[in-house]
């Protein structure tokens, strides 16, 4: 049993396997059916699809790959529909084209679409009522025999003209014409370039542009058949369109007539129209009429087609244009000077190139947990060899990195401002960057230059500061952003002991620098709330907020000025002896005792 694909293409074709293979496979070796049997055909247990609304909770016994069997089989009879395409009005416009081996051929093609019809009976389809895979044999050639593709299936397989013919009938008559319902199997191949337009293994520019070359060849191949039908039939064959030109061409070879007539039909779908060949009768007139009719419709078809691939192509170019040109328009209404204008210009044109790397529409619309697991993939290693992150515990990386982005920088474009409100920090992935710092006299002071796992803004955005140095990309950057609030919060919910770790880090870094920064002062503007050791089990609201000084001695003095009482102790709320103030953290509740 197969799944039909026009039913639904995700869900996998089905084949009954007969009942004494099935109970042998699972007496001899039930804990093997999901191994092969053969390279190309796989039997597996069947089992209901992914869960989702309306799935079948019981396919039939066994199912078959679809690509081992009945793919194939779809493929091969995608190229016997193409030389139907070709063969069934060429043999009608041209009889002597028709020989012995022509029929043989013909006949090959029936058999083949005949055994197809068999295995229609075979093919399960999924309920659009509700929504269920129904392999049921009894449905499915109900439902097969009642449609009209079953009588058109049949139809154009028996070979009506040649049954005719031998019944007593011209080859010419009207009866000739069924041959022309061999053209119902066409449907075959716009299924087939419906589901490769969706295949994203193959690009949907070249698909498409494929599918309307084969339509215009189709369409042209039709129209020079049918001249030569009509210069074949007319009863005075000076009086047709290249009878005109050579009177003797019914004596000539096929492929000399057919040749002309495809220089015909190409010349009017051009709509060139040179006047070596023209109609000759009203009959030709006519259908040059209506295929010049049917020619304006072609061409809206095809060129619309083309113009929306070429568009959409370059429709990534078009946005980047008219950024540049409202970043422009708004550094000229506001006076901005030419060097940040041509910045601004720059990132903006930086941003469109790597968009394609970033990727953020695409990740927004991803669940949560799928985008931590890309980030962990893409940032986690960064991440670890960072030295403000070394020996800190697994548990805080994740954290981490599961809410870091990305960003790209162009030469020389400042990053991080000196003395700017602490907002992000930033780990650079490759590239370099350069910290500057302001002297007094307004001149840039080069201090450092920062390299690939290097970090940039967490001066500030750890010591709560005002950041210290301007940092200046010097080539292109790419750098991955980290948040101010989500840094502390991630800090202080992985525990005191990777606080502890980062700030050692920090300042095991900031000692190890070969730079003056005896100008540079890091104050711990840190706050906390301190309470009397008697009201520890009772709301905080009577505590009192204030600046962590730089031992416990001071902060004891402070809870004595506050309180009027001395302190020996200072507990946290969780009832830990602190003993050292630098693991302390804004807005942490203390007692005093």
């Amino acid at each position: 049993m197969f799944v039909d694909e026009a039913a639904g293409a995700e869900h996998q074709p089905l084949y009954r396997a007969s009942p004494g293979i099935a109970r042998r496979s699972l007496s001899a070796a039930p804990a093997k059916r999901h191994q092969p049997l053969r390279p190309s055909i796989q039997v597996r247990a069947a089992r209901p699809a992914m869960p989702r609304i309306g799935s079948d909770p019981a396919i039939r016994a066994y199912t078959m790959d679809r690509v081992g069997l009945l793919r194939y089989w779809q493929m091969f009879l995608v190229v016997l529909v193409a030389y139907t395409a070709w063969s069934s009005p060429f043999e009608l416009a041209l009889v002597r084209a028709a020989s012995r081996a022509h029929l043989v051929a013909d006949l090959a093609v029936d058999a083949f679409f005949c055994a197809d019809i068999v295995v229609s009976f075979f093919v399960a389809y999924r309920d659009t009522s509700t929504d269920l895979l129904v392999d049921d044999r009894s449905k499915i050639a109900a439902r097969y025999l009642t449609r009209p593709g079953f009588v058109m299936d049949v139809a154009s397989t028996i070979p009506l003209q040649i049954i005719y013919q031998l019944m007593g009938g011209k080859r010419n008559g009207p009866c000739g014409f069924l041959i022309l319902l061999r053209l119902w199997r066409l449907r075959r191949a716009s299924k087939l370039f419906a589901r490769l337009e969706k295949d994203i293994r193959f690009g949907y520019f070249w698909t498409r542009f494929i599918k309307l070359i084969c339509v215009t060849l189709f369409a042209l191949h039709c129209a020079s058949c049918i001249y030569v039908w009509l210069a074949f039939y007319y009863r005075v064959k000076e009086q047709t369109w290249i009878g005109s030109l050579h009177s003797d061409f019914k004596e000539r070879s096929v492929w000399f007539v057919y040749t002309y007539a495809v220089y015909w039909s190409m010349t009017t779908m051009a709509t060139v129209g040179y006047g070596d060949l023209h109609a000759a009768n009203t009959g030709e007139e006519l259908f040059s009429i209506c295929f010049m009719f049917c020619n304006m419709g072609l061409a809206c078809y095809v060129i619309g087609n083309m113009t929306n691939l070429v568009v959409h192509g370059a429709t990534n170019t078009f946005l980047m244009r008219d950024m540049v040109d409202r970043v422009a328009s708004y550094g000229k209404r506001n006076r901005l000077p030419v060097w940040m204008l041509e910045k601004m210009v720059e990132h903006v044109q930086l941003r469109f190139q790597m968009a394609e790397l970033l990727q953020e529409e695409v990740l927004s619309e991803l669940p949560k947990a799928v985008r931590s697991a890309i980030n962990q993939h893409l940032y986690k290693a960064t991440a670890e060899g960072c030295y403000l992150f070394r020996g800190v515990s697994q548990n805080l990386l994740v954290q981490l990195v599961s809410e870091m982005k990305a960003e790209f920088f162009p030469p020389k474009v400042d990053i991080v401002l000196e003395n700017e409100i602490p907002t992000d920090c930033y780990i650079i992935v490759y590239g370099q960057v350069e910290a500057l710092t302001t002297a007094e006299d307004g001149t840039e002071k080069f201090v450092m230059k920062i390299g690939p796992h290097g970090m940039a803004g967490e001066i500030g955005v750890m010591f709560n500061i005002p950041q210290p140095f301007t940092i200046r990309s010097r080539t292109l950057t790419q750098v991955i952003r980290v948040s101010h609030s989500h840094l502390l919060h991630t800090v202080r919910q992985a525990g005191t002991a990777d606080g502890v770790t980062m700030f050692s880090n920090l300042i095991q870094y900031l000692g190890s620098l070969k730079v003056q920064t005896e100008d540079l002062t890091f104050t711990t503007d840190i706050r906390v709330v301190i309470h009397e050791q008697s009201n520890m089990a009772s709301s905080r609201a009577a505590g009192k907020l204030v600046y962590l000084p730089g031992s416990l001695e001071e902060l004891m003095k402070v809870g004595q000025e506050k309180f009027g009482k001395a302190a020996t102790r200072v507990l946290t709320a969780d009832g830990a002896e602190v003993d050292d103030v630098r693991v302390l953290r804004d807005g942490d509740h203390l007692f005093l005792s």
